[in-house]
C-alpha cells in the first residue's frame, strides 16, 4: 500500500485564533476535509493525535487516502505535530503538503510550490527543522501586509473591511488549489492558480514596510 497524502494546515488552537489571518490555514483544511469526506458517514470525524487534530479522508479519484493535520502546539512548535504523522504513516517529503498564510501575497493570490525557504514563517521554519529538507509542498495563501505596525498584530487579528466579506471566497479558490495539486500535480495546479483572480478578491490593505520578523518571545508566527 502506498503511503497516503499529508495535507497539514498551520494555525494557531482555541476560539480566540479561529478567524486570525494567522489561521487560515486551518480553514482551507476544514474546507477540503468537509468536501471530500464519503457522503453518509455524518461528516469529518476528528480525533488528537500527534499533538494535532486530525482525520483521515479517502478521496475519490486520483487522489486516494489523505491524512488532513490541524498542529495545535501553536505556530511555532508545528514540527512536533507534522514529524510525528510523518513517522507513523511512513509519509515521504514529495506526499506533504502544507497549507499556510503569506503576508508578502496580495489578499486573494493564491501560490503553490515546492521546496524553498521559510519566509519568516515560523510554522514552516519549525516543520523544515523537523523533516530536515524543505521539499515539501506548499500551498500559499495570500492574507497581505499591514498598512502600518507589526506583523505580529497583523496576523493574529481576524479579517477586516472589504478583505473579511470575500474569506469565503479566498478559502474556496485555496480549497481548490489544493485539489487540484493533489490531483493533477504541481505544473497543473500553477497554470491554473497562479494567475490573479478576478476581482472581488482584492487587498484592502496594500504591502507597507512592517517587519516580517514579528516581535520576539511571541510563539505564534
Amino acid at each position: 500500500m502506498s503511503s497516503p497524502w499529508l495535507i497539514v494546515g498551520l494555525g494557531n488552537p482555541g476560539p480566540e485564533y479561529a478567524k486570525n489571518r494567522h489561521n487560515v490555514g486551518f480553514m482551507v483544511v476544514e474546507r477540503w476535509a468537509e468536501r471530500h469526506v464519503t457522503p453518509g458517514t455524518g461528516g469529518v470525524a476528528w480525533k488528537s493525535q500527534f499533538k494535532g487534530r486530525v482525520t483521515s479522508i479517502h478521496a475519490g479519484g486520483q487522489i486516494g487516502r489523505c491524512v488532513v493535520l490541524e498542529p495545535q502546539t501553536y505556530m511555532n512548535r508545528s514540527g512536533e505535530s507534522v514529524r510525528a504523522a510523518v513517522d507513523f504513516h511512513d509519509v515521504p517529503l514529495e506526499r506533504i503538503v502544507v497549507v499556510h498564510d503569506e503576508i508578502d501575497f496580495a489578499f486573494g493570490r493564491v501560490g503553490l510550490k515546492r521546496g524553498g525557504g521559510h519566509g519568516g514563517h515560523n510554522g514552516l521554519r519549525d516543520i523544515i527543522k523537523h523533516l530536515g529538507k524543505p521539499s515539501f509542498f506548499r500551498v500559499r495563501v495570500g492574507v497581505s501586509r499591514p498598512r502600518h505596525g507589526e506583523v505580529s498584530d497583523w496576523v493574529l487579528s481576524n479579517f477586516s473591511g472589504e478583505d473579511a466579506t470575500f474569506v469565503d471566497d479566498l478559502v474556496d479558490r485555496a480549497e481548490q488549489a489544493l485539489t487540484c495539486l493533489l490531483a493533477e500535480g504541481l505544473t497543473s495546479a500553477m497554470n491554473r492558480f497562479h494567475p490573479a483572480p478576478d476581482s472581488p478578491l482584492n487587498s484592502s490593505a496594500p504591502a507597507a514596510d512592517a517587519s516580517s520578523g514579528g516581535k520576539s518571545g511571541k510563539p505564534t508566527l
